[in-house]
């Protein structure tokens, strides 16, 4: 198989590098991370002029039109940046609902300014004692006058903190953990009765848990058919997960580069610690697992977009649970190879390994997409 990225798909990830490159020293990703923000609002500013952030959109939206390997292009550089703006979590993830389920006018209302990076939204699915089960939302939406009210608490929302809009599962019908029932609203995150508890995360970002307390939107805020919205929401976070894989990528590069150049330059007992045999083994494994970890990423950008059914179901498992273990092997295997300095603040390779941890955590971690792919492929 040819995977070779086209003139027009290298010169995106080109384009991303340069700036990159060109904007997102480590010293800088520090400075920023101890912002109110907690990212570089001139960065996402520069995403947004260079139409970064129109990239998954229609044409005629503005958008580039591109799929699940321009994200990915997109993405693995990000990642190699350790970029903190919410670029999977409001262009990806967010944007990505908003196309699917959001009708005309709900589509002209936010999709230009996603598109444009003027609007941030955020998705607020994931529920404290749901444990990546998107099904399960206690989160209720009762049918008030022409609209709704909305009661109920999301958690972990990365990037939530900054967000404009949020897009929010509620429960319209049916049992706690029933698929059938749950309905999707974009409400105004300054709506009156919402509050959010903003935090830090050990990879330097932010996030916040969204409180939701009689809420009143109109029934223009519903997103698709009521009560029909966890195919939506099974679909698109395929799609985010097929980001957040690529992003991985982009770190267990970084770490591997970080590692290699250190054994080079350490020396013990006179000679560079890089000509110890051990430590040979143990970076040709570091190696092996970042070229496995990007095969499952290309094959997992090859099938975002893809139409929903089992095999697709699988390989996002599959890609999710592989690349999480090889996250995990590297920022170890990196860390004790470094000795004390792989854990301190100042020196880069720790933030890459707290953030592939944090990756592993988000949208499911490598048990969990184990066992889906185990219970998926009994069922098949």
């Amino acid at each position: 198989m040819d995977f070779t990225l086209s003139e027009e798909q290298q010169m995106l990830q080109d384009t991303v590098a340069r700036l990159v490159r060109g904007e997102y020293s480590f010293e800088k990703r520090l400075e920023f991370s101890e912002t109110e923000l907690g990212f570089s609002e001139d960065f996402w500013k520069q995403l947004g002029e260079l139409g970064l952030t129109a990239v998954p959109f229609p044409e005629e939206l503005g958008g580039f039109g591109g799929g699940g390997v321009e994200i990915q292009s997109v993405m693995t550089e990000l990642g190699r940046g350790l970029c903190l703006e919410p670029y999977m979590q409001s262009v990806v993830f967010g944007g990505g609902i908003l196309s699917q389920a959001g009708n005309d006018a709900q589509k002209e209302k936010y999709l230009e300014g996603v598109a444009s990076g003027e609007l941030k939204v955020a998705a607020a699915l994931q529920e404290p004692q749901a444990f990546y089960n998107q099904n399960e939302v206690e989160t209720r939406a009762e049918k008030s006058g022409d609209g709704y009210t909305l009661s109920g608490r999301k958690a972990v929302v990365i990037g939530g903190h900054c967000a404009d809009v949020f897009i929010v599962s509620a429960r319209t019908s049916g049992d706690v953990r029933d698929a059938d029932g749950i309905s999707l609203f974009a409400i105004d995150a300054n709506a009156e009765g919402v509050e959010r508890r903003s935090y830090p995360t050990i990879d330097g970002a932010k996030g916040c848990d969204v409180f939701l307390d009689n809420v009143k939107v109109g029934a223009d805020a519903l997103l698709g058919e009521e009560g029909k919205a966890a195919d939506v929401i099974e679909y698109q976070t395929g799609r985010a997960i097929a980001a957040l894989c690529a992003e991985a990528v982009g770190c267990m590069e970084e770490a591997n580069e970080l590692t290699l150049e250190y054994l080079k330059q350490r020396k013990q007992f006179g000679v560079p610690i890089g000509k110890f045999q051990v430590l040979q083994h143990r970076m040709v494994d570091m190696m092996s697992e970042l070229e496995q970890a990007r095969s499952m990423a290309i094959l997992a950008a090859s099938y975002a977009d893809a139409e929903q059914n089992d095999e697709r179901r699988r390989t996002l498992a599959a890609a999710k649970s592989v690349i999480n273990r090889a996250g995990h092997f590297i920022s170890e295997s990196g860390i004790q190879m470094h000795g004390g300095i792989g854990m301190t603040w100042e020196y880069s390779f720790a933030h890459y390994a707290k953030r592939l941890v944090m990756i592993g955590h988000q949208l499911g971690d490598d048990d969990f997409h184990l066992e889906r792919y185990a219970s998926l492929l009994e069922a098949s």
